[in-house]
């Protein structure tokens, strides 16, 4: 129905059915507008909205002849219709048709995709506060830096989606457009008023200006909004596939009774689904780039956007729907491994704590340089020789004589590093 959408599921959106559906509901909008404006006989609408009806099968066959989808499209409803068809497409060009009923098309993804983000957003907020106080090691560089919690990472995720769903939003409410302006945008045969009370009709916007088509940084917009979600999700997948690591072992892939990791090694238990999470994130960003070289067409108009859309958009709302749905999944039964999340905060034998350490001998009143090369001595003997790295710095002369055996402990304590975790949870979820 005029300005009715359902939210099917995101493959039923991008079925040829649904598109010609569109399609006749812009043609119908069209028809409705002219009658209201009195240049089309409002039975004659009565009529095309009682008689007009489409088959795939019967437009496939008329454009093998016509070698024009809507011309193939329009000949099916007259068809069907009658004497009554020469209304239909009344004063209109393909693209008025094509690009209106994009707009329908896009913005019904966007929401499903919207709807996705926010059951994923839901997710990662729950995760964040069951893992709030759960130490583990940072990394940088791939390196042991600091502690951190679990929760951390899920509340950093958290907020990424979250700036996921506003870009999304604008990229929808950017696409919701429609044009009726004709051949070049001169509304040669149509009123702006016509174009404005369809896309009224169809819960559009009307471009303020356009040539033959609606501008194709509007699509660029948002299949770009699409490669930067890709991209959160192979974020989260690729750090999931780092924590399952055999060396590693933090955090890993729910391995359902009677799953297979391997024909060949039966001990294997694969991040499976992580690497196809990021493996998808490559295909999308390559329909980004698709998308914005979309932008420049010859003149008013040309065709070189048209084959490659009719491959991207589908493609692309559907990948993301479907990385959505399973990086949802994913971390709503990722196991995590606590035990070992303490042991690998121990590995090295305190050295995460140096920098602490350093701000303690500081304020004790050491020379900052000279305190870095104290602490990086002692830090070094403990690599390289396997020794611990507390014992070693309770034992130096230059430090022991600044810092008192409470001081010491207060720079080993994980909770003065954790301190502020509640602090940064507030600015992210509130009070």
């Amino acid at each position: 129905m005029i300005g009715r959408y359902t939210l099917p599921e995101m493959g039923a959106i991008w079925t040829e059915e649904n598109k010609y559906r569109k399609w006749l509901d812009v043609e119908i909008a069209a028809c409705q507008a002219n009658a209201e404006a009195g240049s089309v006989p409002m039975e004659a609408v009565d009529v095309i909205r009682q008689k007009a009806a489409f088959t795939v099968e019967r437009i496939h066959e008329l454009e093998k002849t016509t070698d024009h989808d809507v011309i193939a499209f329009t000949t099916n409803l007259a068809e069907n219709i009658g004497p009554e068809a020469r209304w239909v497409h009344y004063g209109l060009t393909s693209s008025d048709v094509v690009d209106t009923a994009n707009g329908l098309l896009l913005r019904e993804a966007g929401d499903m995709i919207l709807q996705k983000l926010q059951a994923l957003s839901d997710l990662l907020k729950r995760k964040a506060f069951e893992y709030k106080d759960t130490p583990m090691i940072g990394r940088t560089h791939g390196i042991h830096a600091e502690p951190t919690t679990m929760g951390m990472t899920f509340a950093l995720w958290f907020e990424e989606i979250r700036r996921d769903i506003d870009r999304m939003t604008r990229a929808r409410d950017g696409i919701s457009y429609g044009k009726l302006s004709g051949a070049v945008g001169t509304f040669a045969h149509l009123e702006p008023e016509i174009e404005e009370r369809v896309c009224f009709l169809l819960g559009l916007k009307p471009a303020n200006v356009s040539t033959q088509v609606i501008q194709r940084d509007r699509y660029s917009e948002f299949v770009c909004t699409l490669a930067i979600i890709a991209s959160s999700l192979e974020k989260f997948a690729l750090q999931v596939r780092h924590w399952q690591r055999t060396e590693v072992r933090e955090a890993h892939e729910y391995f359902k009774p009677g799953q297979k990791g391997s024909s060949a090694m039966p001990h294997k238990r694969n991040p499976i689904l992580s690497e196809r999470i990021c493996g998808l994130a490559r295909v999308v960003r390559g329909y980004a780039l698709t998308a914005l070289e979309n932008n420049a067409l010859w003149h008013e108009r040309d065709i070189s956007h048209s084959g490659a859309e009719r491959v991207i958009l589908p493609d692309a709302c559907i990948a993301v729907d479907y990385m959505l749905a399973k990086t949802t999944s994913l971390l709503d039964k990722l196991v995590i491994n606590e035990e070992q999340l303490l042991k690998n905060l121990n590995l090295t034998r305190g050295l995460v704590f140096s920098g602490q350490l350093l701000l303690e001998l500081a304020a004790a009143g050491a020379q900052r340089e000279e305190a870095y090369y104290w602490v990086q001595r002692n830090a070094l003997n403990s690599w390289d020789n396997g020794l611990d790295f507390r014992e070693l710095v309770t034992n130096d002369p230059d430090i022991s004589k600044l810092l008192t055996p409470d001081k010491i402990e207060r720079a080993f304590d994980v909770r003065t590093r954790l301190r502020n975790i509640n602090r940064v949870f507030e600015r992210v979820f509130g009070e």
